[in-house]
């Protein structure tokens, strides 16, 4: 596992942090398939992405997780921006970075994301066919889950006052305001449920908390959120094989669902880990082997070829 920092080939002003992780064995003087691996909204590399991105490596993959742009130790202000077009954009920027690596295998690269990072991967993967294949954890379509609700029962169009409070933000921030909102409950009061009151343990008490993950976004972030279809022209473009995971118990299991049957992909598997709600998927070990275990094998067949 190393540590390393590179310019955003987006916004050269912004400098990217991220983990290596590295298979057993490694030999630079080989070439290796990578994957790289995308956080949840919230979230940092050394939470989710950083789990899967270390048990990839134990697979035989180089795998990189990183903060966003705006967020963790990656640079960029206004802080905790939670842009969607971005934040699809980091990751070819993570892959041009990958691309520079002597030892990664630009023939053999294949991306992952848990949650909202899932939603983002997808998106990434219909613009940018240096991505060979994907797997999802747990897909979040952030746009549809602001729009229509953790449980799919909102209506898009009841979501207009979350465009006009975004807007009212940009003008109070270019006021010299910061206003925020959660990405995950702030509270455990604050949660509906007992998978959201997960969501809170995970970011906000031991057992996951991060001083760089501080569980909310800019307000003014909602402007791109609603309008945002991590899904928008899958059916057409999303052709590269695809694995989804999602947990039986999940809220979110509806936004894999639709990522299923909406995407253009032949060759496309849906697994479901039976007894997992969505946080499960994140840190519960016995789940989080079962994704591995279908994940792994996956990457290993789509992004086949022999070392050099």
């Amino acid at each position: 596992m190393t540590r390393i920092s590179f310019t955003n080939s987006n916004n050269p002003a912004i400098t990217m942090a991220a983990v290596v992780h590295l298979p057993q064995g490694f030999d630079a003087a080989r070439t290796w398939p990578a994957i790289v691996v995308s956080h949840p909204g919230g979230g940092v590399k050394e939470q989710a992405a950083g789990t899967y991105a270390a048990r990839l490596a134990e697979q035989g993959f180089i795998a990189i997780a990183y903060d966003a742009s705006y967020q963790g130790e990656s640079g960029g202000t206004p802080r905790q921006l939670e842009n969607p077009h971005i934040r699809t954009e980091d990751i070819s920027a993570v892959i041009d970075y990958l691309v520079t690596l002597p030892y990664v295998d630009r023939a053999r690269i294949g991306a992952t994301g848990i949650c909202a990072g899932a939603g983002y991967t997808a998106n990434a993967a219909i613009q940018d066919r240096r991505i060979k294949a994907i797997g999802t954890v747990g897909a979040v379509n952030i746009g549809a889950m602001f729009r229509n609700g953790w449980d799919n029962d909102v209506r898009s169009s009841d979501a207009l006052p979350l465009i006009e409070a975004g807007s009212n933000a940009r003008t109070s921030d270019a006021a010299g305001g910061s206003a925020t909102m959660p990405l995950a409950p702030l509270k455990e009061a604050d949660a509906p449920n007992e998978e959201l009151r997960q969501a809170w343990e995970y970011y906000h008490t031991p057992r996951a908390q991060c001083p760089t993950a501080p569980g909310f976004a800019t307000l003014r972030s909602l402007n791109q959120i609603i309008t945002y279809d991590a899904y928008h022209m899958t059916d057409i473009y999303l052709t590269q094989p695809m694995q989804i995971v999602a947990g039986s118990k999940a809220g979110s299991k509806w936004m894999s669902e639709d990522l299923f049957d909406r995407a253009a992909s032949a060759d496309k598997a849906f697994h479901v880990v039976e007894g997992a709600n969505h946080m499960d998927l994140y840190d519960g070990r016995e789940y989080v082997d079962e994704a591995i275990s279908v994940l792994a094998p996956f990457f290993a067949a789509r992004l086949k070829g022999a070392s050099q």
